[in-house]
């Protein structure tokens, strides 16, 4: 599965669980990490905690088995490591004070990459 087929996996996934704000951010001249991050929130840590299962289930349907998933245990911040892509589910208040949009340059909504 290419990056672009697991971008718009991700993005069904965390449409599927009422994401909000979903950006994507190209980090591949940025990041020697991955090529691609996904940024989303959800209001409480319950929503935030189904948007990472959720992202975790489709890919693994896809037959992209997550690299890591860091963050379940407190549900403010989860980091889903899909490796060429990496997925950041926060809480409104988590994601205002990183601003990981400003912090890593260009932000586009999802919607606009939407086929």
């Amino acid at each position: 599965m290419n990056t672009e087929q697991l971008r718009q996996v991700v993005i069904d996934a965390l449409q599927d669980v009422k994401g909000i704000d979903i950006r994507v951010i190209d980090v591949q001249d940025k990041s020697s990490v991955t090529d691609v991050m996904v940024v989303a929130s959800g209001n409480t840590a319950r929503q935030v905690k189904a948007l990472a299962d959720s992202v975790v289930e489709k890919a693994k349907q896809a037959g992209v088995r997550p690299l890591g998933v860091e963050g379940e245990e407190h549900g403010e911040w989860i980091l889903v490591d899909l490796g060429d892509l990496v997925v950041h589910i926060m809480q409104p208040a988590v994601r205002d004070f990183y601003n990981l949009e400003k912090l890593w340059g260009e932000e586009s909504p999802a919607a606009a990459h939407e086929k």
